[in-house]
């Protein structure tokens, strides 16, 4: 019975040490880096680092809460499942993705994309989810 135990805590020790990359359905040329992370009562805390490649993408996702992004460098373009534009945002800007709605985020730009974000989720909860592509032509 200690096995699975020993086997879970190195797995969620890899989780937290190792730099993790966007989970998203399909996503390409995206990578990031949890600098910190905190639970309090129910609500997990996860303040990440992520570098999206000119051309690449998120891939279709959601979050099971809010999260508030910072652009530390290049422009995310952002897009609902309606296919339509959310939001172009460039550096030193701030926004916020709201719980429940799906998603991809791209950069069309010729530099890396440099995002902090905090993610607020329920306790437990992925980062996020994957999602299918609701039928838009990117």
């Amino acid at each position: 019975m200690r096995k699975p135990i020993a086997v879970t805590t190195a797995a969620l020790a890899a989780l937290l040490v190792l730099p993790a990359t966007a989970s998203a359905t399909p996503g390409s040329g995206v990578t990031g880096t949890i600098l910190a992370q905190k639970t309090i009562g129910h609500t997990g805390y996860t303040l990440r680092e992520i570098t999206i490649q000119p051309g690449g993408y998120t891939g279709w996702h959601l979050h099971d809460g809010t999260l508030y992004a910072y652009v530390k460098a290049g422009t995310l373009t952002h897009n609902k499942a309606d296919c339509s534009l959310d939001g172009r945002y460039r550096t030193g800007r701030a926004f916020t993705e709201q719980p429940d709605q799906v998603h991809i985020g791209r950069n069309l730009g010729t530099t890396p994309l440099v995002l902090e974000v905090l993610y607020v989720l329920p306790a437990g909860s992925p980062l996020s989810e994957d999602a299918p592509n609701p039928g838009c032509g990117f």
